[in-house]
Formats: structure tokens, sequence, C-alpha cells
């Protein structure tokens, strides 16, 4: 497998590390978690993350003991990840709110068309030829220009967009900047907005959300937990108001390990 990129890996600042006696026993939580930097390590490459022995038996275990209130919740479409997890499903909110599946095997439902604007696609594509190592991910809700092996084209891959944009002023359209990414999606849905939806329906309602995430477009999701009586931690960082963080993935796989035991470490 893979190893871990070394800047993911080394960031192992524990100073308000979370424990399982934070939270709620989990006939009352609801537990929502990022994939990419948070569930798993960072890869060079989207389609080279892998999930770690024995992470899909805690996610299973983790569901049946809340009930079904566990969900993946991720920029990635709901088929990439069932792609990842392969043979297993889980809920999930995908393409940043724009796919939301409450039962690992029931129907999503969409908020929104994907971005079907052949001509705004192709230029944007377009982008990826600046420089050797820019790679595209179209992910049918949004495109995303990931720049991991030319970390020296942020600033051009950037530009190269808001130029693009400032051609369509009145286009419903936002970026959204990550680890390494430049996404572009139409606006009107975001994580929260999926996360909103999701705690107002069973086996969600009712319950204390717990999230977890790792990069900016998880700030939203962060934002909401206190108006749901919910707790966030960030990974790698300290996010703004969260109520801890995490150094890396493996710190959360662990976490979450240990949250089957119902009681404190």
């Amino acid at each position: 497998m893979p190893k871990p990129l070394d800047d993911e890996r080394n960031m192992r600042d524990k100073d308000d590390s979370p424990n399982a006696a934070m939270v709620p026993h989990l006939n009352s939580v609801a537990i929502l978690l990022d994939i990419d930097g948070t569930l798993l390590d960072l890869m060079p490459t989207p389609r080279e993350v892998w999930v770690p022995p024995g992470l899909s038996n805690t996610l299973k275990a983790l569901l049946e003991r809340t009930s079904g209130a566990l969900a993946l919740v991720s920029g990635r479409s709901l088929d990439d990840i069932d792609r990842i997890f392969v043979p297993d499903r889980f809920p999930a909110i995908g393409g940043h709110g724009a796919e939301l599946r409450l039962e690992p095997d029931s129907k999503a439902a969409t908020a929104c068309a994907p971005l079907l604007d052949k001509d705004l696609r192709r230029r944007l594509a377009a982008i990826a030829t600046l420089c050797p190592g820019i790679l595209l991910e179209d992910k049918g809700y949004s495109l995303a220009l990931h720049y991991r092996l030319a970390p020296h084209a942020e600033k051009a891959i950037f530009e190269a967009v808001s130029l693009i944009l400032r051609e369509i002023p009145n286009s419903p359209i936002e970026v959204l900047p990550g680890k390494f990414v430049c996404e572009i999606k139409q606006s009107g849905f975001t994580k929260a907005s999926g996360v909103r939806k999701l705690m107002m329906r069973p086996p969600f309602e009712g319950r204390r959300p717990l999230f977890i995430g790792d990069d900016v477009t998880d700030e939203s999701v962060f934002a909401i937990m206190p108006d749901m009586n919910g707790l966030a931690f960030s990974v790698g960082h300290r996010a703004k108001g969260v109520n801890g963080h995490f150094g890396t993935p493996g710190d959360v796989r662990e976490f979450l390990a240990h949250l089957l035991n119902d009681r404190p470490r």
C-alpha cells in the first residue's frame, strides 16, 4: 500500500486531543466523518487513497451501535465513496452536499443537477494543461484541480479560474480552496446544508452530532455545530470554533475504535 504523505504523517500536536470521555453515549450521538485527510491519509493523488485494515469494521460497528446514525461527509461523489470502501456502503453526504443517502442501500437524493455547462467545463479542464502534475478530477457536481504534485502552480491555477469566472459574473459558481486543490462547483449547497438536511431525518433526528473534518470545506460544518449542540473536531490543526483536534487520520481511527468501548480511554 502507498505510504501517507510526510506532511500529514508528521502532524502530531496532541495538546487538546479528544478522547472518548468527551462524547455522549452512542445511543444519543450521530457520528459525521469527512474522508480524505480525516479518516484516510492523504496521498499524492485522490485515486491512491486506501482504507486501512480494521477501519471498515469499526465504521460498521459504530453504524450498528448508533442505530444507523453514522454518515460520511465528503466532497467526493457517492459513487466514488462506494468505490473506496467497496464492498461496504455507508450513509453519506456526497459532492459537498449535492447528494444525500440516509441508509447504506437507499437511493440518494440530490440537491442540484450536475455542472452541465460544457463550455465552462472544457475551459476549466484546460487549466490542467498549465504544467505537468496538475490533475483534473470531474466529480459530476464539481471539477477539482489537484496540484499536490505541482505546488508551485497554485497561484497560476487560481488566477486562471478567476479569469474565467470574471467573464460570467452572474453564474451560480463558487470556488473552494482546499489542501493542494482548487474546486469549482455550483453555489447553493455545502457540506453544512447537507448536514442540516441529514440531521432533520431519522435515524439522525434528535441526536447530538459529532463531526470530524480537516479542510477548508469542513469549516461550514464546524460553524453550525453550536446550533445543534454538536461537537466538532479538526485534524492536523486546530480550526476555529472546534472542541479539540487530532494530529493525524491515524489518531481519528484510534479514537473511533475507542468509542466502541463507551467509556473513557
